[in-house]
């Protein structure tokens, strides 16, 4: 394919550049011929001769420039089909093959990568709330809530890595410098739980850690809090840079990369999820039998493997080129509409300042007509006499594109309460799990943290059938390419969490009562059930991810206009961290306000006192009001025109202007 690309360009540069030269000299010969003689006598009776030889030469003149063009038009075409037409480039800044670049044969190295970062990642997640209490001696509401803010760290640190990336590095290396940073946490980490020095004292296995009086020391504290948010920091720069440049791999204009591309949000889902399973069965048992130092080692020894393998996948990368950071174009137009307000919009949106259409003629540039709904970002793009600069004027396809990522900000907030929902299976759900029977044979018991396996598997099932099954089924009706529309799938998911958290309210009134029937109060009994009661609760967490999570990430990514795409992931990623942030502050509410006038509160540090039951239950009804806001936010949502609807139109306005 390469011998056959470079062939094609080579013949398309010849013909281009010898063309001219050769008419040329065609028409000096044919002079030549035509008017050698000095006698014009000798003209004059050659006359009818002469005549003839024109009237050839001009036929062979007229038939080889033709021939010519026609193959130097075929070369170029043919040229041009073999680049991809959105913009992308590789690494040294070359436009990007289409045969040996992008596409799934470099999305593997990126699914791989994701598979081994979750797989580190989750290995710290999944049971951090249980090393808290067990070997820092925190409490529940305190352990818990340092899991979400770390979490919500997590999940917050991308909007910085989305600005790097767009502003002065690039994604590809501000992905690779990242995820040094992310290394270089989990070698710490690893340190923090290994080393006797750093590692926090222990109270014997015959002493709860609830009646434990050991604690670690601030040093011990500081250094383990330093890794977790080192790789808080690292994790900013890869979240939002290798999903962004995994959709980048796939060319809009070409129908059946961008059909791929559908497919490849679902897949990318996957190995999230793929990679969360290793981790949640086999990590979490060495954790909780083996030791925390391999437990912790075992990802930072994958987490380095998977950057090294990514980088052998280097040479096939499409990149995208870097331009100005969406949130700083963004800012400009808010700026700008904001200075200008008390300027009146005119009624002829062709009054507003736009760039020439040619200015959007090249690859990767899309304009986007005027469009009537807030009208008030509109005062940024009017033409004032003062001296016009970015941040006091601005194009109209720029104030579209702020529009764009404006609407979209409802739908944001309608998100945060589900994300919280999902911080309740990293802390709460887990911290259950250690009250009840795990034993499985005389000589195995399930650890807490691994109940997580069953979200996982219940999220890659449904996934499956969503993406087999349901989706081609109903295409028939709705001729939709996804089935049925993104907000419509989130709803289904919302529905989905409330049912879950019904379910968890039920069952923790029956762990409770049975913990009642038996005189179960003090700290560390284990009630007489077995920990699969739990398993309703996760399983239908993980169906509802399948609709709300994976809809979430492709709606923010979709919805978001060409040049904004990372910000757009940069939503996606907003909205878990805002959501536990949001499930720290709910849970500290809570926790003291039902502690308030001699009350015992809800959440103890022994869950068989607590009344984690009326906690649930309060959830259960945020999440049913949260499902009305979300009904009205998507009914009152406008869906973008894709851009390969729009391009056509453009091309021909440019086509008569040229």
């Amino acid at each position: 394919m390469w011998h056959h690309q470079s062939s094609s360009s080579s013949l398309f540069f010849f013909f281009s550049i010898f063309t001219p030269f050769f008419s040329c000299f065609t028409y000096s010969m044919f002079y030549i011929q035509c008017f050698r003689g000095s006698n014009s006598e000798n003209r004059l009776n050659n006359d009818l001769q002469r005549g003839k030889k024109s009237s050839q030469y001009n036929d062979t003149y007229i038939f080889l420039v033709f021939v010519l063009a026609r193959c130097a038009m075929e070369c170029q075409r043919e040229a041009e089909q073999n680049f991809t037409q959105d913009g992308t480039t590789d690494l040294k800044g070359r436009r990007a093959l289409r045969s040996t670049t992008g596409r799934w044969k470099a999305c593997y190295y990126m699914l791989g990568y994701e598979v081994c970062e979750r797989f580190a990642y989750y290995g710290i997640a999944t049971n951090l709330v249980l090393y808290l209490t067990t070997n820092l001696h925190e409490g529940t509401v305190k352990s818990s809530n340092n899991v979400t803010n770390w979490v919500g760290t997590v999940w917050m640190t991308p909007i910085l890595g989305a600005y790097i990336a767009d502003t002065y590095l690039g994604r590809y290396w501000t992905f690779m410098v990242a995820s040094l940073i992310y290394l270089l946490g989990m070698g710490l980490l690893t340190l923090a739980v290994s080393l006797p020095s750093l590692k926090p004292p222990t109270c014997g296995k015959n002493v709860s850690y609830l009646d434990c009086d050991k604690r670690a020391s601030s040093f011990q504290i500081g250094i383990f809090y330093c890794a977790l948010y080192i790789i808080a920091i690292g994790t900013g720069g890869t979240k939002p840079n290798i999903s962004t440049m995994g959709a980048d791999q796939f060319d809009d204009f070409e129908p059946k990369e961008r059909a791929h591309k559908l497919t490849f949000f679902n897949w990318w889902v996957f190995s999230i999820f793929f990679g969360t399973l290793f981790s949640n069965t086999f990590l979490v048992y060495i954790q909780d039998t083996v030791d925390w130092g391999l437990g912790y080692g075992i990802p930072t020894l994958t987490l380095l493997v998977a950057i090294i393998a990514f980088v052998f996948g280097t040479p096939v990368y499409r990149h995208k080129p870097r331009v100005e950071s969406p949130l700083t174009r963004m800012i400009k137009v808010l700026v700008a509409a904001a200075r200008k307000w008390n300027t009146s919009v005119p009624i002829d949106p062709k009054e507003l300042y736009e760039l020439p259409l040619d200015q959007y003629a090249s690859p990767g540039k899309y304009r986007i007509d005027h469009s009537s709904s807030l009208r008030f970002l509109d005062k940024a793009a009017v033409r004032v006499k003062e001296p016009a600069s970015e941040w006091y004027l601005c194009p109209v396809t720029q104030v579209e594109q702020t529009k764009q990522m404006v609407k979209m900000i409802p739908v944001l907030c309608a998100t945060f309460i589900p994300s919280t929902l999902l911080a309740q299976t990293n802390t709460l759900f887990i911290k259950q799990g250690t009250t009840l029977v795990r034993s499985m044979g005389p000589n195995f018991e399930i650890p807490p943290a691994s109940l997580s396996v069953f979200l996982t598997i219940s999220m890659l099932i449904s996934l499956a059938v969503y993406d087999r099954l349901f989706v081609p089924f109903v295409r028939k009706y709705t001729k939709n390419p996804r089935g049925i529309t993104m907000l419509q799938r989130m709803t289904i998911g919302i529905i989905i969490h409330i049912i879950t958290m019904i379910v968890a309210f039920l069952i923790e009134r029956y762990r409770l009562s049975v913990a009642k029937d038996h005189g179960i109060y003090k700290p560390g009994q284990i009630v007489p059930l077995r920990i699969y009661i739990l398993l309703p609760q996760f399983i239908l967490m993980g169906v509802a991810d399948c609709f709300v999570e994976v809809a979430k990430f492709e709606f923010f990514y979709d919805q978001a206009p060409e040049g904004m795409k990372s910000l757009g992931t940069a939503y996606f990623t907003t909205s878990f961290g805002l959501g536990y942030f949001l499930s720290s502050f709910i849970l500290s509410t809570v926790a003291n306000v039902t502690k308030r006038n001699g009350h015992q509160g809800w959440i103890l540090n022994n869950l068989n006192v607590s009344h984690l039951d009326y906690y649930y239950a309060f959830f259960a009804i945020l999440c049913f009001v949260n499902f009305f806001f979300f009904l009205v936010v998507a009914k009152n949502f406008d869906y973008n025109v894709e851009v390969n609807e729009v391009e056509p139109e453009l091309k021909e306005d440019i086509a008569k202007i040229t």
